[in-house]
């Protein structure tokens, strides 16, 4: 079952982040993974979290989403402390039958 990749970011250098957002996606494509929301407005319905930026990706499955995030391809992205702050989470999704 699919796995989601959640985080909330803050960009630190423009230059920066559109390097290691440009080399992310590809380390993702690679593992299957896909963009379900990158960067776009946020409204915050309830509570007082109010993230500028939040990225959402989804893998075929959490196993998938671990060998990304610990795979050489996305270690390589050596810029990502330069290029922001973020919050990441992984979330592992439901079967169709626990809908």
């Amino acid at each position: 079952m699919a796995a989601y990749l959640v985080s909330e970011v803050t960009p630190r250098d423009a230059d920066a982040f559109q390097t290691y957002r440009t080399k992310a996606a590809a380390s993702i494509a690679q593992y299957g993974g896909r963009y379900l929301a990158r960067g776009g407005d946020v409204d915050t319905l309830e509570g007082s979290w109010k993230p500028r930026t939040i990225i959402i990706v989804e893998f075929p499955d959490v196993e998938t989403a671990r060998r990304w995030y610990s795979s050489s391809e996305y270690a390589a992205l050596a810029v990502q402390n330069q290029a922001l702050e973020r919050n990441l989470i992984l979330v592992d999704g439901i079967s169709a039958t626990n809908a």
